[in-house]
């Protein structure tokens, strides 16, 4: 009979999180649709995999959109994505800022 530890704080897997520069650009194009009327709610999610980063138009519905990051398809595609309310990938890549401009065209529609 063999007794297994308990798992220790230290020795459960990590979280994939979003850094403070990360979520500065995500919150700066987060309050500018905010103002223009577009989104109203977030939420974010640190799982093992991935971190979300969701955006809702009324809280309690599905997302509209979600941005992930996923370190593991950093040498790959890309570890940020955009994905829409039908799971389409709307922009992918290996920048955020860059991956986050797949909502200015939206913005500039809201703003006029």
């Amino acid at each position: 009979m063999s007794l297994v530890p308990p798992m220790s704080p230290a020795a459960a897997p990590e979280s994939v999180m979003f850094h403070r520069t990360e979520l500065g650009e995500i919150l700066s194009i987060y309050g500018r649709m905010v103002a223009a009327g577009e989104w109203r709610d977030y939420g974010i999610s640190a799982l093992r995999d991935v971190a979300v980063f969701s955006v809702f138009r009324r809280a309690a519905e599905h997302p509209v959109y979600r941005i992930e990051k996923r370190p593991k398809l950093r040498a790959r595609q890309g570890q940020y994505a955009v994905i829409g309310m039908d799971g389409q990938v709307l922009k992918r890549g290996h920048d955020l800022r860059s991956v986050l401009r797949v909502f200015e065209r939206k913005l500039i529609r809201a703003v006029e």
